[in-house]
């Protein structure tokens, strides 16, 4: 699955649209309001870090770095 559609359906899953989502991202962390820049960040897969976690915070997530269990 690409990274836009992946991020996608946690946005569905909570019940958002990616305007809503993007609302929220420019009142809590000040990000910019144009939804095409956004979209294209995920289509791209341009999203940094710090905005993932950003990201996963408005829709209400963690990013967990979880160790793998040996191969």
């Amino acid at each position: 699955m690409n990274i836009r559609n992946e991020i996608k359906s946690y946005i569905v899953r909570e019940g958002m649209t990616m305007s809503e989502v993007l609302e929220r991202l420019v009142e809590e962390h000040g990000w910019s309001s144009s939804v095409p820049n956004f979209s294209g960040k995920l289509q791209r897969g341009s999203l940094r870090y710090s905005e993932a976690r950003e990201l996963a915070d408005v829709l209400g997530y963690d990013l967990i770095w979880q160790k793998r269990g040996k191969r």
